[in-house]
């Protein structure tokens, strides 16, 4: 954006305050509104739980881990791509097992960012999100997680809006013919850091088939989880569940925030998940923290037990 003019004059002002009006209606209930929402309980609750596949860390077949994570409670699981895996291989596990393949997230989209000042760079990036697409209609998932953009010294703000929103409406289409969302992350990218913002720049698309993959861990750092999930409302189309400390953060350094597990953090689940129930979230939620054996993943499993319902 333009630099602001310390003078405002009467049609700016009014321009302004329609721009405001407007982002209040984007932005969920009203107060007047708040007595009409879900009052749904913890046992009500229709949410699927998952891990990433790369947290399974035992010996054994494809089909072993995915036969361990039936075994130990969970719904699905969530694939990467681009990926060295066998693309037959994955399919046949899920079959053998039952267990499903919600979703894969774009492996690429740090390295090829949507947004970089080279256009071959953009150009790898957009060929990974269409085969990250294409993988998970093959695996008969719905999403594909994508970090749509990274602010940086080279990269500025209004040029990872234009340039990420350009290239993702290159691969819409053949997200909307797959059937496949295109779920936007918030991450430490330095970009979409407002919830009114993240809702206008997916709103902007004017396709059901973008939206938000909300990861609760990671907006603790600098604002609270339960307040995004009001504003973003049914754009929030998958849930990643991760833990975060500030008193970590403060005593031991800024990434250190994120050792502790689940339920030993600052993360107000109570809060949180009171939210998603009067969004009327019914949907898949995947651990994104760190993985291991079978006894690792059981424990993870318990606490996001705890954690839905809180």
């Amino acid at each position: 954006m333009a630099g602001l003019t310390p003078m405002i004059n009467r049609r700016r002002f009014i321009e302004y305050c329609t721009a405001t009006t407007l982002l209040g209606t984007l932005a969920g209930p009203t107060l007047a509104q708040e007595s009409e929402v879900s009052t749904m309980t913890p046992t009500d609750r229709s949410i699927k739980k998952a891990v990433k596949f790369g947290m399974v860390q035992v010996d054994g077949s494809m089909l072993d881990k995915f036969r361990l994570l039936k075994e130990l409670g969970y719904d699905g699981v969530e694939m990467d791509s681009p990926s060295d895996l066998d693309p037959e291989e994955v399919v046949a596990a899920r079959d053998e097992s039952g267990l499903p393949i919600h979703g894969v997230v774009n492996s690429v989209h740090w390295k090829h960012t949507l947004a970089d000042a080279d256009a071959a760079v953009r150009a790898k990036g957009l060929e990974g999100l269409k085969t990250a697409i294409r993988d998970c209609h093959r695996y008969g998932g719905t999403t594909v997680l994508l970090v749509p953009a990274v602010v940086g010294k080279t990269v500025s703000y209004d040029q990872a809006y234009e340039r990420s929103q350009r290239e993702i409406r290159k691969a819409l289409p053949l997200a909307e013919n797959l059937g496949i969302k295109i779920a936007i992350e918030n991450v430490w990218n330095h970009f979409l850091l407002s919830p009114l913002e993240a809702v206008r720049f997916v709103d902007e698309f004017e396709s059901d088939a973008i939206g938000w993959y909300f990861d609760v861990g990671n907006m603790v750092n600098f604002g609270w989880p339960e307040q995004w999930i009001r504003i973003l409302g049914h754009r929030i189309f998958k849930v990643d569940i991760k833990e975060f400390s500030r008193t970590k953060r403060d005593q031991d350094g800024l990434w250190d925030g994120f050792k502790v597990e689940l339920l030993e953090g600052d993360n107000d689940w109570p809060a949180v998940m009171k939210a998603f129930d009067e969004i009327g979230y019914e949907g898949w939620a995947t651990a994104e923290v760190r993985g291991g054996d079978r006894a690792r993943l059981a424990d993870i499993a318990a606490r996001m037990d705890r954690i839905f319902a809180s």
